[in-house]
């Protein structure tokens, strides 16, 4: 394969993995890799072409996300312009715009059909915490954050973003993901924030 038909494979895989979190959104779990090809006018062949199956296509959604929101927190670690506790807010928020309507509830139905999935997404939540805990002790060195230990914040956020998924917490709330994510950083923020 050249690098221009790599190129373009990859053009297709990510206009794929965008249509599916579409689908996602509307239909939850039980959508169709017909309704993929449909929701951007493609072939099943040029869809199966990208992602042998729907698992694989889940499998890569999840690195896209993930992959996507770890750019947005680097954003927010080189930026200057920011104090200490505004980007630790801003960095655990970090959620690209593209991602702030994702229906992340439906996420807790991969459990059941795709358990190596919802793993997936378990392990990414939990990995990638350096620039964040590196902040907090910066933070904590500058005087504008209380000392804390760093493992305690790290567990209780992932717990929380986790208990987003297994529940619909959310929904009995009528918040978003993102009014829910904004809510959690907010008060762990003003918790961490000497006063």
């Amino acid at each position: 394969m050249t690098n221009n038909e790599k190129e373009k494979l990859e053009q297709i895989r990510i206009r794929i993995i965008e249509a599916t979190i579409s689908v996602f959104n509307k239909k939850g779990i039980k959508f169709t890799m017909d309704d993929v090809a449909k929701e951007i006018s493609i072939s099943k062949k040029t869809l199966y072409n990208a992602f042998r199956d729907k698992g694989e296509l889940f499998s890569s959604i999840v690195d896209y996300c993930f992959d996507n929101i770890k750019k947005s927190e680097q954003e927010v670690i080189d930026d200057e312009s920011l104090g200490t506790v505004e980007k630790l807010r801003k960095l655990l928020g970090a959620m690209p715009k593209a991602y702030q309507n994702i229906n992340f509830e439906n996420l807790y139905m991969l459990k059941d059909k795709y358990p190596k999935i919802y793993d997936k997404v378990e392990e990414r939540l939990e990995a990638g915490w350096d620039g964040t805990i590196d902040l907090i002790e910066k933070g904590i060195a500058e005087g504008a954050l209380r000392p804390v230990n760093t493992l305690i914040v790290k567990s209780m956020f992932e717990s929380t973003l986790e208990k987003f998924f297994q529940n619909n917490i959310l929904v009995q709330c009528n918040l978003s993901y993102a009014e829910g994510l904004s809510e959690v950083v907010n008060l762990i923020v003003d918790g961490l924030r000497v006063r």
